[in-house]
């Protein structure tokens, strides 16, 4: 498909929708971009590279944009290998070219490519320096664990365009979510890939504020051109740490199906008193990566577990630490549990939970014994309440 920019700058990223697991661990079934983009000017720039995957769709379309031209300068804003896998390549065509990037960038540059010599191939730039190529010029900013530490953005001033590396990304080959719903695939992306740091994405944030801008240029995932504001907002709640909906996620960890059985009667109670968004999500069939989402994104959550081996069952555990990994706070969080003969799934989520920031967490925690009876009902219905109140 083809994206437009601007007669002067050209999208020449490429789609891969054969991948099954992005960075080997989150499920893509629509794939994934790898975004690149080539200024033509006096001098010519082009802006990152993609996934070797791609190597030769993505040569192709640099070949096919720059019609004949050299490429001057390459703009490293990110050096992870779904970016930068391409280099070598891109020295082999342009031996006389330019790499751009800053003092870790190319800190880091042998650590993936050994035998390449930098010797009088790289410009070092700093915080607000600018590279001109002639009308265009571009401004770096460092962004500095958004999400590795070597990560710049970069503004080009005549088109008002941010290149945000993965800030504002988005799970998706853009071929299958160009025109989707921008805010799911994004806010997966984020909590559990950027998500851990919120806090350098803050003054990221307060730079893009100052900056006069009319498109945003992601590394994954379409370009942001109008209601600017809408994903600025969005990324300034998500990386304050604030919940973004109000709601009620409920997470269960169940061997037999008497635990989900518990956590879907909770639900139902919370319905019955007034609670309008209730979302129970299995963590035995579930992308544990959309648990991690929903986690964030509601103000409240129940969890859900049966006791295993003296502790809790593997899913549950392995979700809390996930959350623990990101830096999950700022919530009010009920517990049930399950156990047939030494309940111990509460005991163990209570010692990973007390230590996420500025957690409460909510009473009376429930214990049922291997399947939830009649007798179970009055303390379910308790905890309901509890966590109903814990919303207004």
């Amino acid at each position: 498909m083809e994206i437009r920019i601007s007669d002067s700058i050209k999208y020449i990223g490429v789609d891969d929708t054969t991948l099954d697991l992005f960075e080997s661990q989150y499920v893509v079934p629509d794939g994934m971009s790898y975004n690149s983009y080539v200024i033509l000017d006096e001098k010519t720039a082009v802006l990152d590279t993609a996934d070797k995957r791609k190597t030769a769709e993505w040569e192709e379309k640099l070949l096919a944009a720059l019609n004949g031209r050299k490429a001057d300068y390459l703009i490293i804003h990110h050096i992870e290998p779904d970016h930068a896998g391409s280099i070598a390549r891109f020295l082999e065509l342009f031996p006389e070219a330019t790499l751009v990037g800053n003092s870790m960038t190319f800190k880091m540059f042998s650590q993936f490519f050994e035998h390449i010599s930098l010797e009088g191939r790289t410009l070092s730039v700093k915080e607000g320096e600018s590279l001109s190529l002639g009308e265009h010029s571009l401004t770096f900013y460092t962004a500095p664990m958004v999400h590795w530490p070597e990560v710049m953005v970069s503004y080009e001033s005549k088109e008002k365009i941010l290149f945000s590396a993965d800030a504002f990304g988005k799970f998706g080959a853009l071929e299958k979510t160009q025109d989707a719903e921008w805010a799911c695939e994004a806010r997966r992306y984020y909590f559990n890939i950027v998500g851990k740091y919120g806090g350098q994405v803050q003054p990221l944030l307060q730079k893009a504020s100052e900056l006069d801008i009319k498109c945003i240029c992601p590394l994954h995932g379409p370009l942001l051109r109008d209601n600017l504001d809408y994903y600025m907002n969005l990324y300034q709640t998500w990386s304050s740490y604030k919940p973004e909906n109000k709601g009620v996620f409920v997470a269960v960890a169940s061997i037999h199906g008497n635990t989900v059985r518990a956590a879907e009667k909770l639900a139902d109670l919370l319905r019955e008193k007034g609670e309008e968004k209730v979302v129970v999500t299995d963590l035995t069939r579930s992308d544990v990566a959309e648990a991690v989402e929903d986690a964030f994104r509601y103000d409240r959550m129940v969890l859900a577990a049966s006791s295993y081996d003296g502790s809790v069952f593997s899913c549950m555990k392995d979700f809390l630490y996930r959350l623990q990994v990101k830096t999950y706070q700022n919530r009010k969080i009920a517990m049930l549990e399950n156990g047939s003969w030494a309940p111990s799934a509460a005991r163990t989520m209570k010692g990973i939970v007390e230590t996420f920031k500025d957690v409460e967490i909510l009473e009376p925690v429930v214990t049922i014994r291997s399947t939830m009876k009649e007798s179970d009902i009055p303390a379910i219905e308790k905890l309901a309440e509890a966590v109903v109140s814990a919303g207004k």
